[in-house]
């Protein structure tokens, strides 16, 4: 198995924001204008976690960009309007690489005290990634309320979203405990053999 630091996906990474950009100048040419805006949002967003080599292993940036790319395809395509689990498996798809990016951004000093202790590591970010599932749904219907729109289809919609959500969101804290011992080791091992070459 690939290390979760293998610079493959950070080529990957690359080659999905060139297919990113590739679709907002789809979007600018449909007139699509409210997507456009949404694809350059989601360019940025994860051309930042891109760029931060220092601070992700490079396989969050892969899964960060490929929820990017879900997300363009469905609204560059019209996809999440149409029949079937599109919606519901990007959402869930969704919640999980935002959450296991930015999880170890945001809980990057503490990482090596949430490794001792396991339950509480996996319940914060489960926490963080349903947390931030729901600030979505609050987006959601804000875009709705400003842009006069059908973005929230019902209540039912919004629940399932959320239960997607919440899975991704576990999901997230699985892999983000098993990329945890991985990255930690491999920090410590960094900083031993630079202690070990300045003594």
């Amino acid at each position: 198995m690939k290390s979760i630091n293998w610079q493959g996906y950070r080529i990957i990474a690359w080659v999905g924001q060139a297919l990113l950009a590739i679709f907002v100048i789809f979007a600018a040419m449909q007139g699509n204008w409210s997507n456009a805006l949404a694809l350059v949002l989601f360019l940025i967003a994860s051309f930042i976690f891109v760029v931060r080599d220092d601070k992700l292993p490079t396989l969050f940036d892969f899964f960060f960009v490929l929820a990017a790319l879900l997300n363009a395809t469905g609204w560059v395509w019209g996809l999440f309007g149409m029949p079937g689990p599109y919606d519901e498996i990007v959402h869930a798809y969704t919640t999980f690489a935002i959450t296991l990016a930015l999880s170890f951004l945001v809980y990057s000093s503490m990482l090596n005290v949430f490794r001792n202790h396991t339950l509480l590591y996996l319940v914060t970010i489960t926490s963080f990634g349903i947390a931030i599932g729901a600030l979505w749904e609050v987006t959601e219907w804000s875009a709705g309320k400003i842009l006069n729109t059908e973005v929230i289809e019902s209540l039912d919609d919004t629940i399932i979203d959320l239960v997607m959500d919440s899975l991704g969101a576990g999901l997230a804290a699985l892999i983000s405990l098993w990329a945890l011992r991985h990255w930690t080791s491999r920090n410590a091992k960094t900083e031993n053999s630079q202690s070990e070459s300045y003594s």
